[in-house]
């Protein structure tokens, strides 16, 4: 049997031992009786697995499940980016579903979902790859490795845009100079916009004074040179060739640094579907954590739309697109964090239906006002199905009743799924 590419750990105590998995755990690793975890396994194999304790390495698989395929990617095992590679792509979803499934049945909400959205590999615009000291031309950039802060110097990403991938060369000559300090970490958050990639850089040392003039000009020379639309540092711009823009329904929108959007274009799509066929018939919205206007634009073409965001950078950009869509039914925007000034329920009187998509910490300061509020229809989008859960638990106990949900798979063969539903009261 083919042995995996694990990756490295301190060096098992104990003698390997035979164990069968019976299922995937939530992160991904596969579950023995005990219990055991032991990653890279699948349901039904016989594994040998090596070290003490409930946390197994992988030694060999004995007896391969037929769901398990070749991993696609040549830093699978080693890169802690990806942790379901091995295991064929209709039973990894149909896992997902179930997982999500037992965690809306935890607060007794039942429904059938429509029909997921999954994303393919080579369609992530987003990423945040960690860079490391390599030489003066190049750093090791890439993903942690499992289980350690160091990292796998990536020469492809299998579930990136190839706009991103074929910048990787350049994205390590980049970082290079980044390390003039030795506590230095940097990170590369790379976002593939309308006019070209915008990198945003964090974890530079900044105590010492930052980077030197040097560096600085050394960062500018080589992102003129890879054409990069924009390089910032913490979000104060580094390097500007042009400001990243975004498509979002008939909008233009210039991107501050750092700017959140969903990791796929196509994901994106299908949320803004659901959301806006959600909203059809509606008097008047609220887009809460709307964002740069991932949802607003399209919700006004169906009614005016007051827009909140606690990141008043994102409102800006989302306030200056408004002249780039003309036709809008009306966005009124509004800085304000809703986690300690949620927008109360007398002031959704003229309101008919809300929109919430929050961090990964959920909405429930704002949850406890639309369940008292008069608003005859929310719609939920969540990157957390945990505090999903728990917000929705809120609503339903207010009268509302989960009418509608879509999974979304995004992060493609990781543990993480997403969803966006719809309550009515």
């Amino acid at each position: 049997m083919r042995r995996p590419r694990p990756a490295p750990r301190p060096k098992p105590q104990g003698p390997p031992v035979e164990l069968v998995i019976d299922q995937v755990g939530g992160d991904g690793d596969g579950v023995a009786a005990g219990p055991v975890f032991v990653p890279f396994t699948l349901p039904g194999e016989r594994v040998l697995a090596a070290g003490d304790g409930g946390q197994r390495d992988l030694v060999e698989v004995l007896e391969e499940s037929p769901d398990r395929v070749e991993p696609p990617c040549p830093h699978f095992g080693i890169c802690g980016g990806c942790t379901l590679q091995h295991w064929a792509l209709e039973p990894y979803l149909a896992w997902k579903l179930e997982r999500l499934h037992g965690t809306l049945a935890r607060e007794r909400l039942e429904i059938d979902f429509l029909p997921a959205y999954a994303a393919a590999p080579g369609t992530r615009r987003r990423v945040a790859l960690h860079a490391r000291r390599g030489t003066r031309d190049a750093a090791r950039l890439g993903y942690k490795i499992r289980n350690a802060w160091d990292l796998v110097d990536i020469n492809v990403c299998t579930i990136s845009d190839p706009r991103i991938q074929a910048a990787i060369p350049a994205l390590k000559r980049l970082a290079a100079p980044l390390f003039e300090h030795p506590k230095s970490a940097p990170t590369l958050h790379v976002t593939l916009t309308e006019n070209g990639l915008d990198i945003d850089i964090t974890g530079v040392e900044r105590k010492s004074g930052g980077l030197s003039a040097d560096a600085r000009m050394q960062l500018a020379e080589r992102a003129a040179a890879a054409d990069f639309a924009r390089v910032t540092l913490d979000g104060e711009t580094a390097y500007g060739a042009r400001v990243p823009q975004v498509r979002l329904g008939a909008a233009m929108v210039r991107l501050p640094p750092g700017a959140f959007l969903q990791a796929t274009a196509g994901a994106e799509a299908a949320l803004t579907a659901f959301v806006t066929e959600a909203a059809a018939g509606a008097a008047r919205i609220a887009d809460l954590y709307c964002g740069v206007g991932t949802f607003t634009f399209r919700l006004a073409e169906v009614a005016p739309v007051y827009a909140v965001d606690f990141a008043a950078d994102a409102i800006q950009a989302l306030a200056g697109a408004m002249s780039t869509a003309p036709g809008l039914k009306g966005v009124t925007p509004e800085a304000r964090d809703l986690t300690r000034r949620p927008v109360l329920a007398e002031e959704l009187k003229k309101v008919d239906v809300a929109v919430f998509d929050p961090p990964r910490a959920g909405a429930a300061e704002q949850t406890a006002e639309l369940a008292r509020s008069k608003v005859s229809r929310v719609i939920a989008v969540s990157c957390n199905p945990a505090t999903f859960v728990r917000d929705a638990r809120k609503l339903v106990d207010a009268g509302f009743r989960l009418e509608r949900l879509l999974p979304v798979d995004q992060f493609l063969w990781s543990s993480h799924i997403e969803l966006a539903a719809v309550f009515q009261r």
